[in-house]
């Protein structure tokens, strides 16, 4: 699976958007099966409160860059450690409507299954779905959200939707999956 990720090898240069970072931290479980790291925010967040997400934030001042943004906040959200990491490339950044963000959608590799540490204050859950199951086009959905085409997924029991929605499906496509 991982030599045919066709991904960005540097990150996309900064814009007018206000930037963040995510990780998409990827890996192959006991049985070889290719699993990603998702999280649910608390409805406390003050932003995407109650959303399936990627590990991620904005920067700190110290990031250099943001594939050191994105390692921070998946090891402050659920403990993955950096050094663990092995970052595979970039997916072309989304511009999220709403925040008027510009997220940059950074790829890793895990070296197995994570043992992965919620931090209660970020994550309320913690999702590994297979990429073959994230592959299932009958659980996909496209639909009309506040004027705009967004993808929808069924994911148990909840709903992976709008930017993290639209990254795991670009994911999926350069994937070949």
């Amino acid at each position: 699976m991982w030599d045919r990720l066709d991904l960005a090898s540097d990150p996309p240069p900064p814009g007018e958007l206000d930037v963040a970072a995510v990780l998409i931290p990827l890996y192959d479980d006991n049985d070889g099966v290719t699993r990603v790291v998702l999280t649910k925010r608390p409805d406390t967040m003050p932003t995407h409160a109650g959303h399936i997400a990627f590990p991620g934030g904005r920067p700190d001042p110290g990031d250099d860059g943001p594939a050191a943004t994105a390692l921070r906040e998946a090891y402050e959200e659920v403990g993955i450690p950096p050094e663990d990491v092995e970052i595979l490339g970039y997916l072309p950044p989304i511009h999220t409507v709403e925040f008027k963000l510009m997220v940059v959608p950074v790829v890793g590799r895990l070296p197995g299954t994570p043992d992965l540490v919620p931090s209660p204050r970020e994550v309320v859950r913690v999702y590994e779905p297979s990429l073959d199951d994230l592959a299932d086009e009958s659980r996909w959905r496209y639909e009309d959200w506040n004027g705009h085409r967004v993808w929808f997924y069924d994911l148990e029991g909840d709903i992976l939707w709008g930017a993290t929605a639209l990254m795991t499906r670009r994911l999926l496509r350069l994937s070949s999956y």
